[in-house]
């Protein structure tokens, strides 16, 4: 499939959350057994190389394992507060929408470990650079991030460039 035809896929949701956001749904994708095995193919191909995936909950859980299961790579859970039953490190972040935090097991990385990060959607990058930071702060090497959907007019891709981190995204939407 091309990345039109994975394009064709995603459902636009208007005032969703709120009026005036073009919400793009990826349901519609995950639903579609050949473009979802197209994505991840895809997805697979951009962070070759690295040791590990890691993904945000919760859609980057989606690709992320599916992603590290196809190049046979470890697979690194980026939670929400309260969700691990160990010693966590975290970050709190803005969102588009407000404020939130992600954790992590910092013992799931080796120091210098060679990570990338895979997602559904970029917008403004928030989520990606807070997971970024704290990735790094755990001793990884975060150079690379991979993503279904990029939003470019809110941002994300320059901001994660600003901090080195490579971004490759399957398609893009315009607006937000």
């Amino acid at each position: 499939m091309t990345p039109d035809d994975l394009k064709a896929l995603i459902r636009t949701i208007p005032d969703f959350p709120k009026a005036g956001i073009q919400f793009r749904d990826i349901t519609t994708l995950l639903g579609h057994g050949p473009g979802f095995a197209a994505s991840v193919r895809w997805l697979a191909g951009e962070v070759e190389g690295v040791e590990a995936i890691a993904g945000m909950e919760a859609r980057g859980f989606i690709f992320g394992a599916a992603v590290a299961a196809r190049l046979g790579l470890p697979f690194l859970p980026i939670r929400k507060p309260g969700k691990l039953p160990c010693e966590v490190i975290g970050v709190d972040y803005e969102l588009e929408y407000g404020v939130d935090r992600l954790e992590m097991d910092p013992t799931a990385i080796a120091r210098g470990q060679n990570v990338a990060i895979v997602d559904d959607l970029l917008a403004t990058g928030g989520t990606a650079l807070a997971a970024t930071e704290l990735l790094r702060k755990a001793g990884a090497a975060v150079g690379r991030a991979a993503f279904v959907i990029d939003l470019p007019d809110l941002g994300g891709s320059a901001r994660l460039a600003a901090q080195s981190v490579d971004v490759r995204t399957l398609m893009d939407f315009d607006g937000d």
